[in-house]
């Protein structure tokens, strides 16, 4: 399990490494033509080196060896009474239109994850209390409310690492094959500027896509999740240093657009980001915040991304281990609690979500009594 708030930030936006392999657009006789494009080969280049100073400057040593981190804090959603009644809508397939006015669910956070795969996650608050846990090929997730668990969970990735130091140069390496190595994009220099008493180059890499079409929203999760793997992207960086101040990207087939604004520390560590984001039904600001301990590692990271009617913030402390093993993970649900389908459970949370949060059965919604569909 890639873990959701520590990647890469340029993964974070264009990243999934469980996305799909993303397919060559040109014949293999365009990509060897395209390596004798001198100018397409210093974009390649110059990327490089970008992705060199990240891994350098963001991550690198300071994490050899380590193979585990704790994480606690706070998880926010808050949702308008439109947005909620969207969902329901959805949810239920036109059967029942929503009458909320909207509402808040905040969550206390406490896990422990693993380089390779493994993690034990504790949720407590409005979504009620629940624990998400997985060793090797065995996990299961249970609801102290329901008193009852499922164990059909994602299996972790095959080629899983075993410290965090090459977890994050397998992001950046996943990264390094769609724009670099593979045909897809088509790479360039856009010129270079001066700003604030330093050189920035621009790096243009584009793959165009087809216009906006809503039914990108409802696809195979890999398919979403890898439309990063498509689009333009442009990234301004500082000549000097080779570190990213800027980046730009846009899949208008998924309605995806978003800006990012980098600040740094000393030794070139990430310090915050600010966020312009002009995706369909997501537009609006949001930031990241990032601090460090003594060990140069990172000690914390709080971020936040608003709409119009939704926002999602959350706070997290970090504590990195070399000596955690995975004996900290429970191996089996807790005695007494009744096993339930994957698709019966999650129907029950959605039961519990609504009560809880939205006081959706108040104004006449009961789940159970429509289809749930799994798009």
């Amino acid at each position: 399990m890639r873990l959701i708030f520590l990647p890469l930030v340029l993964g974070a936006t264009l990243l999934s490494a469980q996305g799909a392999k993303a397919k060559p657009t040109t014949k293999p006789a365009a990509k060897a033509a395209s390596k004798t494009n001198p100018d397409a080969e210093a974009a390649r280049q110059a990327f490089r080196q970008v992705l060199d100073a990240v891994d350098a400057g963001w991550f690198g040593q300071p994490y050899q060896g380590i193979t585990s981190v704790q994480m606690q804090g706070t998880l926010g959603v808050t949702l308008s009474g439109a947005a909620v009644n969207q969902k329901v809508d959805s949810l239920s397939q036109g059967q029942v239109k929503g009458n909320s006015q909207g509402g808040q669910a905040n969550l206390r956070v406490k896990g422990i994850y693993f380089a390779n795969g493994d993690f034990k996650t504790d949720l407590a608050g409005d979504f009620g209390t629940m624990l998400y846990t997985r060793r090797g090929n065995r996990g299961f997730l249970y609801s102290k409310e329901q008193n009852a668990y499922t164990t059909r969970v994602d299996l972790p990735p095959s080629d899983a690492p075993t410290t965090f130091m090459t977890w994050f140069r397998q992001t950046l390496n996943d990264i390094r094959t769609v724009y670099v190595d593979a045909p897809t994009f088509q790479p360039s220099l856009a010129g270079e500027d001066s700003a604030g008493g330093r050189t920035v180059q621009r790096i243009v890499f584009n793959a165009p896509t087809q216009p906006w079409d809503a039914k990108k929203r409802e696809q195979s999760l890999a398919q979403s999740l890898g439309f990063w793997k498509r689009g333009r992207l442009e990234v301004t960086v500082d000549k000097a240093t080779k570190l990213p101040q800027r980046l730009e990207f846009r899949n208008d087939e998924q309605g995806v657009q978003t800006r990012m604004d980098f600040s740094y520390g000393a030794g070139g560590k990430l310090q915050s980001v600010n966020v312009g984001n002009s995706s369909r039904g997501f537009e609006g600001p949001g930031w990241l915040r990032l601090g460090y301990g003594g060990d140069g590692l990172m000690s914390n990271v709080a971020g936040e991304l608003a709409s119009q009617d939704k926002r999602i913030s959350f706070a997290m402390d970090l504590a990195w281990s070399k000596t955690r093993t995975a004996a900290d993970i429970a191996a089996i649900p807790p005695a007494g609690a009744t096993k339930r389908g994957r698709e019966e459970m999650e129907t029950q949370l959605l039961v519990g979500l609504a009560g809880r949060i939205f006081d959706l059965q108040r104004a006449g919604l009961n789940l159970r009594s429509v289809a749930i569909s799994g798009k």
